[in-house]
């Protein structure tokens, strides 16, 4: 079993390991500061998530009685002890670049973090104005005795435990933080100069307004995060929009997975904090600095210096006066977010408007909160255009917002489906369908990332334009299978999960294994944000063995072992982590070295992409866009500056430094607007 071990780096650690090369952009110098903080911010956000789901859901196993290896050939007891060592690790040289690096430039920069005591008499008026005014009149302090049990506190809630004494008695009081208002309040300031102060140090400074006739005796501030995943029998759920909801409500009572609190808290606070949340004291992470650094996004927005960002850009515009003429007379592609997003929402908005379209057909897996698409899906509806929305509500930490989004939608008049019981609906597709010149044409856009005008701006995603008939009927079979009961039919240009995309792409490394054993040529380029299937590594590995080529550029995840004898030394693995979130995923294979085929997909190389979740992959023919896509892989290949090189241990290292630093990221940006 070591062996099996030792083929396989564990997706957890693997995850931790990518969010470590997060924390890293935060270290970096070289970046802009308000920029490293922003990364500060999202290590926070990613980890908050990873306790949530990835540390819940083996705390539920152990609970269960569960004692059986992994895929990896790990028992959870041992991966649960590896997670909270990685984890505690990574804690503490987050909280050391924070306070080391981070602060001081913070300082140098005159951006301070201050608390009320360290104000000036007009800033102290201020914030005392903002607290009597805002922050007390919504706060309520619970007590906690034999007639007030322990509080339930929703997951990321941050909360003062407060000891307090009145005629020789001992109280508890829980004293939450409010979320309706920021934690971050910007306080006036001198010249250049921007100051803050977190709402907690305010509430501190102003406990005794709580808590009048008793005497404080001690306090300590606490966060918790609770188990996130939603526990439906789909296969028997009448109504699945129904059954989300009720699941919804029982997060907040869902079982506590992890606690921090701070490092000075008395001993008898900590006992009775943990006793509170029913969460082992062992395992409570005790913090020497603030907790939860999410409040850094809203820090970096409220500092108005362009000189401490990422130059500004704005995407390139593809050329047009028609959109439906544009994707008649060719194929074509846009590299987001280098190239703008515009076309897309284009796309849909002017599908509504048109009195020659008649129907519209659109998956929605993530968008944002004020999205064009959704205003345009609903005026379709309303100027009587037959719309169908496939909105996936199981789109984790996105349903309460996808639950309202199915809603709205269906009052305009859309037909709405909410997916399919057993599988998330994750392919990202629309469909348009107009009347031209006595028949029937239809457009479609495939895309390897979301429907999200937000996340456009900052996600590396590619869409994909086409009317061509193959895909086209493929794309409406497509539709067909997921809102209704149709089977899959043998398609021409689109191959789909559940059905048959893992047996594709076995099929597809097969032939390079044999082009490698006839021509010596066996190539294989893949670009992904996660690697995981074990069934697909060790197809990879025969390949490799074989002596095929394989070049892999994996944002995230990634429990293949490359570099070792005897096994993988054929396969290289590269990680881009840098401005942009990388989230393109792009397969090349070389085919004996006449015509490459090259694909796009929505699909990563996961377990849950093959087996349990709607996915598409589709092959590119035009050979401009193959050329153009496999430049845009020699690109990312040649980075040297935001790109990490996989060891077979799991360990991430920069590339070797020689001649010019090379930013893929920075280089798009000025090839797609020069």
């Amino acid at each position: 079993m070591a062996a099996e071990q030792n083929k396989f780096i564990h997706r957890d650690l693997s995850w931790l390991a990518f969010n470590r090369r997060v924390l890293e952009e935060a270290a970096d110098e070289h970046n802009p500061l308000l920029e490293r903080l922003r990364f500060l911010a999202i290590f926070t956000s990613n980890l908050d998530e990873f306790f949530m789901v990835r540390v819940a859901g083996v705390k539920k196993l152990l609970a269960s009685g569960y004692n059986r290896r992994d895929p990896f050939g790990v028992y959870p007891q041992d991966l649960l002890a590896a997670l909270k060592s990685a984890t505690d690790a990574l804690l503490k040289d987050f909280y050391a670049v924070y306070g080391n690096s981070i602060r001081s430039a913070m300082d140098a920069a005159k951006i301070y973090l201050r608390t009320p005591a360290e104000l000036g008499p007009d800033q102290k008026k201020y914030v005392k104005r903002f607290f009597d005014t805002t922050l007390f009149p919504i706060m309520t302090p619970m007590a906690v005795d034999q007639g007030h049990p322990f509080p339930v506190l929703p997951s990321k809630t941050m909360a003062f435990a407060v000891s307090i004494l009145r005629s020789d008695t001992d109280h508890l009081a829980i004293l939450p933080v409010p979320k309706a208002v920021g934690r971050l309040l910007k306080v006036p300031a001198e010249g250049d100069e921007f100051c803050f102060v977190l709402t907690e140090a305010l509430i501190r400074e102003n406990l005794k307004e709580f808590f009048k006739g008793y005497k404080i005796q001690g306090e300590t501030l606490f966060r918790l995060l609770r188990d996130s995943e939603l526990d439906i029998d789909e296969e028997y759920a009448p109504n699945l929009l129904k059954a989300m909801e009720k699941e919804l409500k029982k997060r907040s009572v869902a079982r506590s997975v992890h606690l921090q609190m701070e490092e000075a808290a008395l001993p008898e606070l900590v006992k009775v904090i943990c006793e509170g949340l029913d969460f082992p004291k062992e395992e409570t992470v005790m913090v020497s600095a603030q907790l939860d650094l999410t409040y850094l996004y809203d820090m970096a927005l409220g500092v108005d210096r362009p000189e401490l960002r990422f130059a500004s850009f704005s995407p390139s515009r593809t050329a047009y006066e028609n959109i439906f003429e544009k994707i008649k007379e060719e194929d074509f592609i846009i590299h987001l977010p280098f190239q703008s997003f515009f076309p897309t929402v284009d796309l849909v908005q002017a599908a509504a408007k048109d009195p020659d379209v008649l129907a519209v057909k659109m998956t929605l897996y993530r968008t944002d909160e004020d999205s064009a698409i959704i205003r345009a899906l609903t005026e379709a509806a309303k100027r009587g255009k037959q719309v169908t929305v496939v909105v996936e509500i199981k789109a984790r930490f996105e349903e309460e917002k996808n639950i309202q989004w199915a809603r709205d939608l269906e009052q305009a008049g859309c037909h709405v489906i909410y997916g399919i019981a057993g599988l998330k609906i994750h392919s990202k597709m629309t469909l348009v369908v107009r009347k031209e010149e006595g028949r029937i044409r239809r457009y479609v856009h495939l895309s390897t990332g979301n429907y999200n005008e937000k996340t456009a701006c900052v996600y590396a995603d590619i869409g994909y334009f086409t009317a061509n008939d193959d895909f086209a009927r493929d794309i409406a079979d497509v539709f067909n299978v997921i809102t209704g009961y149709s089977l899959p039919s043998p398609w021409k240009r689109v191959i789909s999960s559940p059905h048959d995309l893992r047996k594709y792409f076995f099929d597809l490394i097969d032939k390079e294994i044999g082009f490698q054993r006839e021509h010596k040529n066996g190539t294989i380029f893949a670009k992904m944000n996660s690697l995981e299937d074990v069934q697909v590594i060790e197809k990879l590995y025969a390949a490799s063995q074989a002596g095929v080529k394989i070049k892999l550029i994996v944002r995230g995840i990634c429990c293949l072992a490359p570099g070792v004898e005897g096994l993988s030394e054929n396969i290289e693995v590269r990680s881009v982590v840098g401005r942009f979130l990388e989230h393109s995923r792009v397969f090349l294979f070389n085919n004996n070295g006449a015509s490459p085929r090259v694909f796009l997909s929505s699909a990563d190389w996961m377990t849950r992409n093959f087996d349990r979740r709607v996915e598409l992959l589709f092959e590119i023919t035009k050979p401009e866009i193959k050329s153009h896509l496999q430049f845009v892989l020699d690109n990312y290949w040649r980075d040297t500056r935001k790109s990490r090189c996989l060891g077979p241990e799991g360990t991430y290292a920069r590339l070797p430094k020689g001649g010019q630093a090379f930013d893929a990221q920075d280089y798009f940006i000025n090839h797609y607007t020069r």
